[in-house]
């Protein structure tokens, strides 16, 4: 459905940030709120991002053409 349209940095970043944000839920340092991470989780595992196919940024070198 989607193309894959985030890569490099710009995934990594998103793995780190959302594994940061469900930990630091878990662990009752910052409450409920942070369990958000999923999303910049699962879009970083999957290499896709709703939002920016929706405004049309593209951060994954492979699939330009």
């Amino acid at each position: 459905m989607f193309m894959k349209n985030v890569g490099g940095f710009d995934r990594f970043a998103r793995i780190i940030v959302g594994i940061t944000l469900i930990v630091l839920s878990y662990t009752g340092y910052i409450g409920t709120w942070g369990y958000i991470g999923i999303i910049p989780l699962i879009t970083g595992l999957f290499s896709r991002c709703p939002l920016y196919a929706l405004i049309g940024l593209n951060t994954c070198p492979l699939s330009r053409k």
